[in-house]
């Protein structure tokens, strides 16, 4: 199937660089190309750190450092190390690089104008909302999910998020001190393992498991980002924790949900996992489930 789509793909990718002046030294009638204006716009009013940019915009650090040497040269930006630690590069727009910005945001709406304008107005919804879905897939296949230690600063970034979500949606609030124990060490290898989804190098999503004595493999901390939810995700997250679950061995994955978290309930249901009776004295469970793994 990823083969017969492979020729589409490629041709969707020609249309839209040309369409867009990706082909031109002079983008949007400007003396730079779209690479640099690219940079630009991603180191926005506020500035933003090197390697952050390296990161959102997946650039090799040496391409990125010619990038950042011309707009320098031109007085468009400037890179100093960072107030808070030296180590680390910020750069930021000076005042014609914030001019520069706003001009080629005009011209970048202009641009947009000239793909709409051509076309009836339901051929303009439709446009638009094939992008959206073509916008929402790309950023989905954007998604990388890999082991992390649980004491890391993703994986504790996502717990922070995971615990204010649960005392702000479960009717009691939330405290993980009156859960069931989930320390670090519970989810180093070879104990479990401590999944983190990125996008463009944030944190976005996590998930967790214990292997048990009985040769099933316990579920927990699955959580999903507010803004990118609807992405899949969490169920790219559940698929990940079950195959390196089976791969250790376990049989049976088992998890517990409070009835607050409705979609979570069903992401579960919808993969297979069946209802069973309490298996453990959770205080914020109020549904059980289980799955054989294959």
């Amino acid at each position: 199937m990823i083969d017969a789509g492979v020729g589409q793909v490629r041709s969707f990718n020609r249309l839209v660089t040309q369409r867009v002046g990706a082909l031109n030294d002079h983008y949007l009638a400007r003396d730079r190309p779209l690479g640099e204006a690219r940079l630009l716009w991603e180191i926005g009013a506020a500035g933003c750190d090197v390697r952050l940019l390296r990161a959102r915009l997946d650039l090799d650090s040496g391409y990125l450092s010619r990038l950042l040497r011309s707009l320098e040269g031109d007085g468009l930006v400037s890179v100093d190390p960072s107030e808070g630690d030296r180590r680390v590069r910020t750069v930021r727009l000076t005042a014609a690089g914030l001019a520069e910005r706003e001009l080629l945001e005009q011209r970048s709406d202009e641009l947009a104008r000239s793909f709409l304008e051509p076309l009836s107005e339901p051929r303009r919804r439709r446009l638009v909302a094939a992008m959206a879905e073509v916008e929402r897939l790309l950023t989905a296949a954007l998604v990388e999910i890999a082991v992390v230690d649980p004491a890391g600063h993703d994986a504790q970034f996502c717990l922070h998020e995971y615990y204010a979500e649960l005392a702000q949606r479960f009717e009691t609030g939330f405290d993980p001190a009156l859960s069931i124990s989930a320390e670090h060490d519970d989810f180093r290898p070879p104990a479990g393992a401590f999944l983190v989804a990125t996008l463009r190098a944030e944190p976005v999503g996590c998930g967790a498991l214990k292997l048990q004595p009985d040769g099933s493999a316990y579920l927990k901390r699955m959580w999903v980002a507010g803004p990118v939810r609807g992405l899949g995700i969490a169920r790219r997250l559940l698929g990940e924790l079950e195959r390196h679950a089976a791969a250790h061995g376990a049989r049976v994955a088992t998890l517990e949900t409070n009835r607050a978290l409705t979609e979570a309930i069903g992401l579960y249901r919808s993969a297979g996992y069946r209802e069973v009776d309490p298996f453990n004295d959770e205080p914020y469970a109020h549904h059980w489930f289980e799955k054989r793994l294959g």
